[in-house]
């Protein structure tokens, strides 16, 4: 009999989370997803016709409360921020940095079978930008995390995408990068602005089945 698969998926409403639970839930492989989020679903927003999927609002702050969860195949983290909508570096942080670490933590204490989670385009710890450089302080973090299986980043460039907020210098930077993409060869191909879908394909082939 072939094995089916389950996964805990935290960050299930933004761009790449909202693409990544609808591969799921059409991925024979899966049985079960459960989505950690902050708020209830649209499930207009899911195709989910094996009814694989299972929300659960809960509170980042007490993640540690929903360590059962872990207990999966796969866990699979897209939570994100802006320092804009964060309102501070501290606040900002906090989401892109402890959050996922701690849930790096759970999948290591729950003993889940790998752990796979959405980085940047050149994050460096050293780095003088702040995201960058969370970025980077975030993989090393979890990269050297002893007895934590299989763990990986994913490192897109900026995300092609319909986001519920409008960024006016994302927006900016898509249309120009969309100008310039025909020139973008060789070393700059890989800051090609890209779908949420294809991010989330990528996470799922760094997972081990």
């Amino acid at each position: 009999m072939t094995k089916k698969y389950t996964a805990t998926v935290l960050g299930a409403t933004g761009l790449v989370g909202r693409a990544l639970v609808n591969q799921l839930c059409q991925d024979d492989r899966y049985e079960k997803i459960t989505c950690l989020v902050r708020a209830p679903l649209t499930q207009a927003h899911y195709f989910d016709p094996m009814k694989k999927m299972e929300p659960l609002v809960i509170d980042f702050d007490y993640l540690q409360d929903y360590q059962g969860y872990f207990t999966v195949d796969h866990v699979y983290c897209c939570l994100g921020t802006t320092l804009k909508q964060a309102g501070s570096k501290k606040a900002f942080r906090r989401v892109d940095f402890e959050f996922v670490h701690v849930a790096a933590q759970l999948a290591r204490a729950q003993r889940a079978g790998s752990f796979v989670w959405i980085s940047s385009i050149n994050a460096n710890a050293k780095s003088n930008s702040f995201y960058l450089r969370v970025k980077g302080e975030l993989e090393n973090a979890i990269l050297t995390m002893p007895q934590l299986k299989n763990a990986a980043a994913v490192r897109p460039p900026l995300l092609d995408g319909q986001r519920a907020d409008y960024r006016v210098g994302e927006s900016f930077a898509l249309r120009a990068l969309s100008l310039l993409g025909p020139l973008m060869l060789g070393p700059l191909a890989k800051y090609r602005p890209v779908r949420p879908q294809q991010v989330a394909l990528q996470m799922i082939k760094l997972q081990v089945f």
